[in-house]
């Protein structure tokens, strides 16, 4: 039996939807979740409902950690039996050590295999996935794949309301001043996630509903440009996301909203409530 053309591979920050659940070409590689004095597998023996029980019933918070690079070489040295080549897009390397533990692996197992960096987390490497998927069911070859989906990296537009200052701010991802402003005056910041993958706040708000109301206002102005396709993602909140979906339908009657879940790292980050539009152009 002859090797199969094309491998897919992620890491667990990827949102997976329904239509890639089962794919028989896609690989998972998860990243670790470190919580007291033990070390969780992500998807594995930690779903991101076990992980908000935690932090509301612990002292401790939550840190994640990416995968070895030998993890990663272990998984290429396997699909090198199985597929001619691989394509690997992974969350943004400023956020995560991810990146470069997949080009190493590469390195040591000898698969041939392109390794892209997302510029992004969750839908962003997924929605790159499934424009690859497309190329691929169109004719083309890895290299044009790789290097159209390269082509698009950071170029997801989005606007995430976090949900918990104090776990962005306790994971390295907010500075004291910007989290003392923001927990004494009840602020809610809006983040965008930059071209080269970064975390920058483009605005702020003084309550949830007003940053529901800012989320849907910046989705009203792309369905307005032509915009009929977005993902709403959320951490634990599938009753807020859905009266969110159902007011934007409400005002946007033929744009198309699929909801999930952000997962167990970035909820880890950016806590429970955080709720995000994002989508790419070319969706």
């Amino acid at each position: 039996m002859g090797k199969k053309k094309l491998a897919w591979i992620v890491d667990s920050t990827a949102h997976i939807p329904p239509e890639l659940a089962n794919h028989p070409d896609l690989y998972v590689v998860p990243l670790n979740v470190h919580f007291g004095d033990r070390e969780y597998i992500d998807g594995i023996d930690l779903r991101p409902e076990q992980l908000y029980e935690m932090i509301r019933t612990s002292e401790d918070f939550p840190k994640t950690s990416q995968p070895s690079a030998g993890k990663y070489a272990e998984l290429f040295e396997h699909l090198d039996s199985r597929y001619e080549r691989g394509i690997c897009i992974t969350l943004a390397s400023v956020l995560s050590g991810t990146h470069a533990s997949a080009v190493s692996g590469a390195g040591m197992s000898g698969f041939d295999v392109c390794v892209i960096d997302s510029n992004s987390v969750s839908y962003g490497i997924t929605g790159l996935v499934l424009f690859g998927m497309n190329l691929q069911a169109d004719g083309k070859d890895r290299d044009e794949i790789a290097d159209a989906v390269a082509s698009h990296a950071g170029t997801a537009k989005s606007f995430i309301y976090i949900g918990r200052l104090n776990q962005l701010y306790k994971g390295g991802r907010m500075g004291s001043v910007q989290f003392y402003l923001g927990s004494m005056l009840q602020i809610k910041p809006i983040i965008q996630i930059t071209p080269e993958g970064r975390l920058e706040v483009i605005d702020k708000v003084r309550s949830e509903k007003r940053a529901f109301r800012y989320l849907a206002d910046q989705v009203g102005t792309a369905y307005r440009a032509g915009r009929r396709k977005i993902r709403l993602m959320h951490a634990n909140s599938p009753d807020e996301a859905a009266r969110l979906k159902e007011k934007m339908q409400a005002e946007m009657p033929d744009l198309e909203i699929e909801a999930g879940d952000i997962g167990s790292v970035l909820a880890a980050h950016a806590g429970e409530g955080t709720m995000a539009a994002i989508w790419y152009d070319f969706d």
